[in-house]
């Protein structure tokens, strides 16, 4: 095959040749990883579509063909020897023939060149017949431009996963479908949110997470051949989204959480939502409840499979941890080298096995880092030795229990349970504790920042850097030794505050840029600078001007930008009330 394009790999590299074979699999199982457009793919098992048509195409006839299929069925032949992969197109036709394409045949091959380089060429067969449709044939310059050097990086850094690939124990091509009509349903929510977290993020995740369920119950029911939808209850609902959609999409269920939210109101009557504090106990067991579910449920996380077990011999449960709790505290990181979150999920694990569970690991597609789910949709005993599985449960509870404190007592755990069998365990608070440095008195915030400011601007007097002017962008510090320049008592008063002095700093994002561990002062002429974060959204007209500039107010040299360029208020003048709309909620939007 003609060679298109290739990469050369960084010198010295050490991953090679298994770091190329890892990143084909990645290609081949995730190629949503770099598709977008893909939900995933489905192994099918292999069918013979003739050597013959394949002999003009391949070098070596001995290769065996193993099948991918999604929307079309895409095969690829290895050859480890010749360290090359090539990709044919298959498609089915309605009477489950399959055919070989003639266009649309790509390779990638790994080379070792002179001089103990390594380089990646894709080569391309017949590049004239090439279709494509955006989808599962993607075009030629996107093979070159995004593909192959995802290859390359992903080669170079040959990592393996902790965890299961996504939707694992679903099938994907039933989640992308019922994806895409939740998404859809959904959508308008996002218009309508009244609470302060992101809707972008929060109501779409919560259609994924509530996909995942819907098309693992559909899967439950038909394996059991079950008529009724299951029901569920949701310990530490939150802003109940997930229970919402549930509900709508006809499963009996509720939510409870410590504390109600501003939407609960907007949902209506058939979405059921209490508000009361959740203790591991005799009046939190659901016995004729199918399915229990953690959504980030927090300090609840490791009682659900428990509380699930307790309930009854057939009560499931899904939880999806984030926060890291124990029964009775916080969880402590043991000594080992996995990472603090693959160490947890593998404590919930335990839990969910200890309780009784035959526990299963799944990968959500959610825009989160803590996307790893455990299932208990089966039991590990018999009914008949469920005192046994009691008891084991109630010894692991107690030796999980802190030293510092016999908090629950002995024969509760290891004899017959009471009401109190979750005494120690300690609810979050009704009423939300605001602990971003938010809640501090104005006068001080500014304090610090004027005090932290002048440090910065008195290390240089100007360097003029890609300007036209010597305006005084300051010096660096660490977060460290800016702290070496408060009081103690201020240090301390910011430690409350949950996150501290690189909080503060953060938040001030109009005076500071904090970048890998040190401070700068923010040049809002940088393109770089005056992008903030990436995860901060652009001023919004109705906020323009609704802020005094500090620079204009404290910098020597005022600010570096004219007034007519810059999102805050040169001045009383310039300064004028926001004007930013407040969201109206509809009810006939949800």
């Amino acid at each position: 095959m003609p060679k298109l394009f290739d990469i050369k790999f960084p010198g010295e590299c050490k991953t090679l040749p298994e770091g190329f074979w890892s990143a084909v699999d990645v290609w081949i199982k995730k190629p949503h990883v770099v598709n977008k457009r893909l939900c995933g793919v489905k192994e099918t098992e292999s069918k013979d579509v003739g050597r013959e048509a394949l002999l003009f195409l391949l070098d070596d006839p001995q290769q065996v063909l193993s099948f991918i299929s999604g929307r079309v069925s895409p095969a690829q032949t290895h050859d480890k020897g010749k360290q090359q992969v090539t990709f044919l197109p298959f498609e089915e036709d309605s009477e489950r023939k399959v055919s070989l394409k003639k266009g649309n045949i790509y390779q990638f091959q790994l080379l070792h060149q002179d001089c103990e380089e390594w380089a990646l060429e894709l080569h391309v067969l017949a590049s004239d017949a090439w279709f494509s449709d955006g989808v599962a044939y993607p075009n030629l310059p996107w093979l070159s431009t995004d593909l192959l050097p995802k290859l390359v990086r992903w080669a170079t850094e040959c990592k393996s996963s902790e965890f299961r690939s996504t939707l694992s124990l679903l099938p994907v091509e039933k989640y992308s479908v019922m994806y895409q009509q939740l998404k859809e349903k959904y959508k308008a929510m996002v218009k309508v949110w009244p609470e302060v977290t992101d809707p972008d993020k929060f109501v779409y995740e919560d259609v994924a997470i509530a996909t995942y369920l819907l098309v693992l119950w559909a899967e439950e029911r038909a394996e059991k051949s079950l008529s009724a939808r299951q029901s569920f209850v949701d310990l530490g609902c939150g802003n109940g989204l997930l229970v919402h959609i549930l509900a709508n999409e006809g499963h009996p269920g509720k939510g409870i959480d410590v504390r109600k939210r501003k939407i609960w109101d907007m949902y209506g009557p058939q979405t059921v939502l209490e508000e009361k504090a959740i203790t591991p106990s005799e009046s939190f067991l659901f016995p004729v409840t199918d399915w229990l579910i953690g959504n980030h449920s927090d300090e609840l996380t490791p009682w659900i499979p428990v509380i699930a077990a307790r309930s009854s011999y057939s009560c499931r449960y899904f939880v999806l941890p984030c926060c890291f709790f124990d029964f009775y505290a916080k969880y402590q990181r043991r000594q080992c080298k996995k990472s603090q979150y693959k160490e947890y999920i593998d404590f919930i694990t335990e839990v969910s096995q200890v309780s009784g569970f035959s526990t299963e690991e799944d990968c959500l597609r959610i825009p989160s880092t803590k996307r790893v789910c455990l299932v208990g949709q089966s039991r590990n005993y018999q009914l008949s030795d469920e005192a046994e599985a009691e008891q084991r449960r109630a010894h692991y509870i107690q030796s999980r229990q802190p030293s510092s404190g016999a908090t629950v007592q002995r024969e509760t755990l290891t004899g017959p349970r009471d009401s109190s069998w979750g005494e120690g365990f300690q609810p979050r608070d009704r009423v939300e504790t605001v602990r971003n440095c938010a809640a501090l008195p104005r006068d001080f915030v500014d304090g610090v920042v004027l005090q932290v400011a002048n440090v910065l601007l008195g290390m240089t007097e100007g360097d003029g850097r890609g300007s036209s002017s010597d305006w005084n962008r300051g010096g660096s510090l660490s977060v460290s030794e800016v702290a070496g320049l408060l009081e103690q008592e201020t240090l301390q008063l910011l430690k409350n505050e949950c996150g501290g002095l690189q909080t503060l700093l953060k938040n001030n994002h109009q005076v500071f840029r904090v970048e890998g561990g040190r401070v700068y002062i923010r040049d809002w002429r940088d393109r770089k600078s005056s992008r903030v974060d990436t995860k901060r959204k652009p001023v919004a007209l109705g906020a323009l001007k609704t802020r005094p500039c500090w620079f204009y107010d404290h910098h020597p040299q005022r600010c570096p930008l004219q007034a007519q360029h810059c999102a805050f208020a040169h001045g009383p003048d310039e300064l004028r009330p926001s004007t930013r709309p407040l969201k109206k909620m509809k009810n006939d939007a949800l």
